[in-house]
């Protein structure tokens, strides 16, 4: 998959969120990431780290499994 197509996919997946709280994360995510050295935290993961952050990824596509902002900010 190219850069164009990435892109595109990704306005399209941005585009169907209606969750305000999951876009400001990914928001915050992706400009938090916008000018760090490319793979850098990725780098010092083990296997294992890797893993749980693909697993925590796959999770965090079922709303079921997400918390919100104002209960996480009570914590």
């Amino acid at each position: 998959m190219g850069t164009l197509e990435l892109k595109s996919d990704l306005y399209k997946i941005l585009d169907r969120i209606e969750n305000e709280e999951l876009l400001q994360t990914v928001y915050d995510f992706l400009k938090l990431k916008e000018n760090a050295p490319e793979g850098l935290i990725w780098k010092t993961l083990s296997e294992e780290e890797k893993k749980e952050v693909y697993l925590s990824f796959e999770e965090s596509e079922d709303d079921q499994n997400l918390i919100d902002w104002e209960s996480i900010k009570k914590k």
